[in-house]
């Protein structure tokens, strides 16, 4: 479904990633993983057209996106939700939900879903955004994105601040958007037990290049990955 090839991209003309070949498939959950400044958030805005890409190109759906700005590839079916949320916090749970439409007409039925997906956001639609938790802001960040109705959703450290029973709860989430909304899910993530237990595949960035990649057993198991990220085991 998407696929990136000898990607590169950075800011004032420095890259911060280089040569990054990633491939998602249509239904699958994809971990990229690293260690801060491994340069995942950069490849994230790189694949959704908010940062320049400097070589390579990016497909989605065997149509070349690159260089596309992020409303029209938004428009072609890509929603991301970055980690800082960018959620209006003085508007209602319900308001911050359709602006997620945008710029087409709000689906009465995703945002049925979206309150179906997570019942504490149908109690609080009322309420600013402002006064949810760190959970629910993380729940009505993602069901904002769900209510364009994409077939990719990218979420970037969704776990970002949540507690460990929240981050629990996130992972069941994210397996039943999968499910209910029939998406592939692109994720950058440092929670590894919630990497492990939702991803068909697991891309490892270090210093902006892509070290290895595979099944979650095999890179857990992967020398490389050990020493870069993991850590030396005991």
């Amino acid at each position: 479904m998407l696929e990136a090839s000898g990607l590169s991209a950075g800011y004032l003309g420095e890259n911060v990633v280089e040569g990054v070949d990633v491939q998602v498939a249509a239904g699958q959950a994809v971990a990229v993983i690293g260690s801060n400044g491994a340069g995942k958030t950069t490849l994230f805005r790189a694949l959704c057209g908010m940062l320049p890409v400097s070589a390579g190109r990016v497909r989605f759906d065997g149509e070349d996106i690159t260089g596309r700005p992020a409303h029209r590839v938004a428009r072609a079916g890509l929603a991301y939700v970055p980690a800082e949320r960018h959620l209006f916090p003085g508007m209602s749970v319900r308001e911050n939900l359709l602006l997620g439409a945008y710029p087409g007409r709000p689906d009465p039925s995703a945002l049925e879903l979206a309150f179906e997906l997570f019942p504490r956001l149908k109690e609080r639609r009322r309420q600013p955004a402002g006064s949810l938790s760190g959970g629910e802001q993380q729940m009505l960040a993602v069901g904002r994105a769900l209510m364009s109705r994409p077939r990719l959703l990218m979420l970037d450290e969704p776990a970002n601040g949540l507690t460990h029973g929240e981050v629990d709860d996130l992972g069941e989430t994210i397996k039943a958007i999968r499910d209910q909304f029939d998406l592939t899910i692109l994720l950058v993530e440092h929670h590894m037990a919630m990497v492990m237990a939702i991803s068909d595949h697991i891309v490892v960035l270090d210093f902006g290049r892509r070290i290895a990649e595979g099944a979650p057993a095999d890179v857990r198991n992967d020398p490389l990955v050990i020493e870069a990220y993991l850590g030396a085991p005991a």
